[in-house]
């Protein structure tokens, strides 16, 4: 029954992703009106988390970000739609990186493997799906399993499309070293804006106003096997249109005190945001977890 449902739901996703843009750009007002107006998918999550951002700001001006973010969201749902048939050309045009050259200049440095810090911003799905960083390279995304094995099957198969690759976030350090073993020049692409769980949480600061735990799985990868980080900066230049620039953060990072490479990257991931905070996946239960009760 899985098998079939999946079927069902990737033939509906072909379909509407070999519309033009323009034609799902529509949709995505519709889809605005139903998760906003209609279902008001999450609204409370939202509010509780841009109340929590921004107390200060006036009501009105809250209400307008929060009305782009969900105009933002639709967006972003057909346009992940649009990774079924969407070639390679145009992603790297709609989804441009800027400096390129500074992974190059890493792996003439002798590093085979990078590890690329980003957050739910813009459209993620475009930069880690769409995009070879160099070449002779790969992309390695860090995912987690979704509950429901058709839709899980489907992400899979959007995201690889052009020879990217997946590692379950339960075997990311055993395959990290792997790569590293095998000398395979790879880009791991991991989205370190999340919540830990309870059990994993090691580091906390201040983020967007709020008392934040982070995720500092990439600091204890990058030291342990002596990888560099880079942060991807992403903006959205216009509708489907969006651009990155690779920071790097460390290429010593066994030169650096704990939880600094983590306080790094919850800097410039909350300046990439506070920039135009309607970009940010606000859905999320960032702060779910308060730091007494952990």
């Amino acid at each position: 029954m899985a098998t079939v449902f999946y079927f069902l739901l990737y033939a509906c996703i072909k379909f509407l992703a070999f519309l033009p843009l323009s034609a799902l750009y529509r949709l995505s007002s519709v889809l605005y009106f139903v998760l906003y107006r209609m279902a008001s998918y999450r609204l409370k999550v939202v509010r509780r988390n841009m109340l929590g951002a921004f107390p200060d700001m006036p009501d009105e001006e809250r209400e307008r970000l929060e009305q782009r973010f969900y105009h933002h969201l639709a967006d972003y749902i057909v346009e992940t739609i649009k990774l079924g048939s969407i070639s390679l050309n145009e992603i790297k045009d709609r989804a441009c990186i800027e400096n390129p050259e500074l992974v190059d200049e890493l792996m003439r440095k002798g590093h085979t493997c990078v590890i690329m810090l980003m957050g739910h911003y813009g459209n993620w799905e475009w930069f880690t799906a769409g995009n070879s960083f160099f070449e002779d390279a790969c992309i390695y995304q860090i995912y987690r399993s979704l509950k429901s094995k058709s839709f899980d099957r489907l992400f899979i198969k959007l995201r690889t499309r052009f020879g990217a690759r997946g590692i379950e976030k339960k075997n990311t350090f055993r395959d990290i070293v792997k790569l590293k073993q095998n000398g395979t020049r790879s880009a791991v692409v991991l989205l370190a804006d999340q919540t830990p769980s309870m059990g994993n949480i090691n580091y906390w600061t201040s983020f967007l106003n709020q008392q934040s735990p982070f995720l500092n799985g990439a600091e204890r990868i990058a030291k342990k096997l002596n990888i560099p980080l880079l942060f991807l900066d992403i903006r959205k230049k216009e509708r489907g249109r969006y651009a990155v620039t690779f920071s790097l953060i460390t290429d010593e990072p066994l030169l650096t005190p704990d939880f600094w490479i983590t306080e790094r990257y919850a800097r410039l991931m909350e300046a990439n945001i506070l920039r135009d905070p309607a970009y940010w996946l606000w859905t999320h239960k960032r702060w779910k977890y308060a730091k007494e009760e952990a």
